[in-house]
């Protein structure tokens, strides 16, 4: 069982899982991310996050899955910011802490429920949060070193 495994063998196992091969992007990713849960997902930052510890969110629905990050410094973390939350999907991180109710005054135009699993995975050193950050440091590197990035370097810079 994965559960057992330290957290690093963990992210380690399901980047192997993924099976992603040489060629990664962020876009390529997302679209195997998309193809593995059955539904679009969809980007977007919110300015409300720029007073929060929390750097992005997911929210699952039926038909989406929505990641919101706050206003990056960069593209780099955007990025980051981005496979992280990828990475909570990939390893089906959905529980939560914080009441429906609270959640809702939040982020009044999404379901309450959805809204507190979110904002319950802020805390850095839960165990699935640092699995998350381990399996986002995994894909950043595959798209790093991937065809595609040596491709854009040579393009760009000879």
């Amino acid at each position: 069982m994965t559960e057992t495994l330290p957290p690093l063998e963990r992210a380690q196992q399901a980047f192997k899982e993924l099976g992603l091969g040489t060629e990664v992007s962020l876009d390529s990713l997302i679209a195997h991310v998309q193809r593995l849960r059955g539904r679009p997902i969809l980007i977007e930052e919110r300015p409300e996050l720029v007073t929060t510890t929390t750097c992005g969110l997911w929210f699952s629905t039926d038909e989406l899955e929505i990641v919101f990050h706050r206003e990056p410094q960069s593209e780099l973390h955007r990025q980051q910011f981005i496979l992280h939350e990828l990475a909570h999907m990939v390893l089906r991180h959905n529980e939560g802490l914080v009441s429906a109710d609270y959640a809702k005054t939040l982020f009044p135009d999404l379901d309450g429920e959805r809204v507190r699993s979110a904002l319950a995975r802020d805390e850095f050193d839960r165990e699935d949060e640092i699995v998350a950050e381990l399996l986002a440091d995994l894909l950043s590197a595959a798209i790093h070193t991937s065809d595609r990035e040596y491709a854009g370097y040579s393009e760009v810079f000879g």
